[in-house]
């Protein structure tokens, strides 16, 4: 599995993820697939999660219906969710694993204060419920 991130896409993903630093950021991404998942649209949604945002994000179901409206209206899908891990591993975690749709990639970014270590991306195995890691290219 592979997945395709344009550059002015992942800087800014990374952007977003400095900015909100020490808490979690999220977002939606848009793209096709054609052998190799292409992301060509971000758009960085807030974090909704009430309480401590620095290990945990939630998104508004009200801008998961706006990101499908948006998809529809750009004539384009709706792959994957982005979100970072402020001082952690861009590994996913199990409530990841919980929260996660099959087929979407999941994106994650490693950050520190002012430095992004990683980015990772993960999908949901069709048949048992564990991650596998998509191969990131740009």
């Amino acid at each position: 599995m592979l997945v395709q991130i344009k550059k002015n896409i992942m800087t800014g993903i990374f952007e977003h993820a400095l900015a909100d630093f020490p808490n979690e950021c999220c977002g939606f991404l848009y793209g096709v697939e054609k052998g190799t998942r292409i992301i060509e649209h971000y758009v960085p949604v807030s974090n909704d999660k009430k309480g401590d945002q620095r290990r945990r994000f939630a998104i508004d179901p009200l801008d998961y219906l706006q990101a499908e409206r948006q998809a529809l209206e750009w004539n384009i899908q709706l792959v994957g969710i982005y979100h970072s891990h402020p001082l952690h591993p861009a590994q996913a975690s199990e409530h990841d694993l919980a929260q996660a749709m099959p087929w979407f990639s999941y994106v994650i970014v490693s950050v520190y204060p002012e430095q992004v270590k990683e980015i990772r991306s993960w999908r949901l195995d069709e048949i048992q419920p564990v991650f596998q890691e998509e191969s990131i290219i740009h």
